[in-house]
């Protein structure tokens, strides 16, 4: 199956994902820092955009017109899905908005939400230690 943008349903482990840095506290001049890519605690999922090595205006051309709205774009963090399910995640296709993806499965315990949370920023930590970033 393919959707209105084009690409396939299904991400692909070796699709590049980008998670558009609108915070500092985000990354650092080295490297992409696990809050990055946290859930939200609205719908417990991380959105990210599939990127396939469009130019790099065209990156931030949905970032600007998707993502970020009145924030700061400071950069995008860039991963691999394969590092998403290295984690123990997965990456699915949610189109609208064109390309966009969230990242899901997050480890949640409704009765030790403590034990939760270092769970997920244990996850994110996986997927930070081998994500690039990537500046306007």
């Amino acid at each position: 199956m393919v959707l209105p943008s084009g690409l396939p349903a299904v991400v692909d482990d070796e699709e590049d994902l980008a998670r558009f840095l609108t915070s500092s506290s985000q990354f650092n001049a080295l490297a992409v820092k696990p809050a990055a890519f946290l859930p939200s605690p609205r719908d417990g999922g991380t959105s990210v955009f599939r990127h396939s090595g469009e130019p790099p205006d065209a990156l931030w051309q949905i970032a600007r017109e998707y993502a970020v709205g009145e924030r700061t774009l400071h950069g995008a963090a860039i991963v691999k899905t394969r590092h998403v399910r290295a984690a123990e995640l997965d990456a699915v296709a949610s189109e609208p908005p064109p390309r966009h993806a969230n990242i899901v499965g997050w480890a949640w315990s409704a009765s030790d939400p403590e034990l939760g949370k270092a769970e997920r920023k244990e996850q994110a930590a996986l997927i930070a230690q081998h994500a690039d970033v990537f500046r306007p």
